[in-house]
């Protein structure tokens, strides 16, 4: 088995890209109450600060702070996408090599992280997050997005019953 390297700073910000194997899907948009309750379980047992997060239909951009002296990322989002596999039914038809290792088939086995080093590497990632539903033509403006941080943060819900928070909590 191939062991990634990964930045890990104790009690540093990442900017995150986690994706759904079979891009171009609405997965993720489409089971956002399951994604949301895998979010909160794990949270609860690895807190973390969420500044933003923004789920679009077959992925999601976060930027977490990790505790002080911590850096847990790689078993939260394990967690996260392992819950919300085993809550959502489907085929989704995983290569053989991940039938091999159990695995449904849904998320792409790694994700990408980022160590935000000063402010501005951090305003460049809250924008990016921000306009992220724009760039994909999900929306004109990004306030419209309701699976959004920045949606619940302007003030505007724009799905009531979906509650989209900003952590996700």
């Amino acid at each position: 088995m191939t062991s990634y390297r990964r930045l890990r700073l104790p009690g540093a910000t990442y900017f995150f890209t986690v994706c759904v194997e079979d891009r171009g899907t609405r997965t993720l948009t489409d089971h956002i109450g399951h994604l949301r309750e895998a979010y909160r379980r794990t949270l609860l047992e690895f807190p973390v600060t969420c500044h933003a997060m923004v789920v679009l239909p077959d992925h999601i951009h976060a930027i977490w702070t990790e505790p002080e002296g911590e850096a847990n990322f790689p078993e939260r989002w394990r967690r996260i996408k392992a819950r919300f596999s085993h809550s959502v039914a489907g085929d989704f038809r995983p290569s053989p090599s991940k039938q091999a290792k159990r695995e449904r088939g849904l998320w792409q086995r790694r994700f990408w992280e980022h160590a935000l080093r000063d402010e501005a590497e951090f305003i460049r990632a809250m924008e990016y997050c921000h306009m992220n539903p724009v760039k994909h033509g999900l929306v004109h403006e990004p306030e419209h997005w309701p699976y959004s941080s920045f949606t619940r943060r302007m003030g505007n819900i724009a799905h009531p019953t979906e509650n989209a928070s900003a952590p996700m909590r």
